[in-house]
């Protein structure tokens, strides 16, 4: 006889989740989730989960029990091209759903484009990056004088990386 723990182990260790790939319409993955949502309600189809990544166009990931359930419930929706055969692993959907601050990617000597404030839509080139505080100071490329400014490194977008001497 085995004991509760054992038995909870080996359904953990039994458990992975079956992901699938949805090809859609690009631009139109939140309809598809939406639609798919609705008839998950309707229905008794026992999918688990519904994933839309803003970064990757024309894809939505399905968590099922089985390929015909994902089948039954994407039959008819107007905007799906196909099921993607097979199953993605949960490494490569984690990579959609861990968001990487923008802050990292940041580095002295970067051209980025302003998205917010008075500033908006001007190049600027980064001077020094506060990875405590999330800030940027930029000096603005179109402007008459060179004038330090300080921002939040979330009212950036980067455009251009800095080239590197040894390049």
């Amino acid at each position: 006889m085995q004991t509760l723990e054992a038995v909870l182990a080996m359904a953990e260790e039994s458990y992975a989740p079956m992901i699938f790939a949805v090809r859609t319409t690009a631009g139109q993955e939140k309809n598809v989730a939406r639609l798919i949502a609705t008839r998950v309600k309707a229905g008794e189809v026992p999918i688990k989960a519904v994933l839309v990544p803003e970064i990757l166009k024309g894809y939505v990931f399905v968590e099922a029990d089985g390929p015909h359930f994902v089948d039954k419930v994407i039959a008819g929706i107007k905007h799906v091209r196909s099921r993607v055969p097979g199953t993605v692993s949960f490494s490569e959907v984690e990579r959609y759903i861990i968001v990487k601050p923008v802050i990292a990617e940041l580095d002295s000597g970067d051209i980025v484009e302003v998205m917010a404030g008075p500033f908006k839509g001007m190049r600027a080139k980064i001077t020094r990056v506060d990875r405590t505080k999330e800030d940027v100071t930029l000096e603005l490329l179109e402007a008459t004088f060179t004038l330090p400014i300080t921002v939040h490194a979330d009212y950036v977008k980067p455009v251009e990386k800095a080239r590197k001497n040894n390049e």
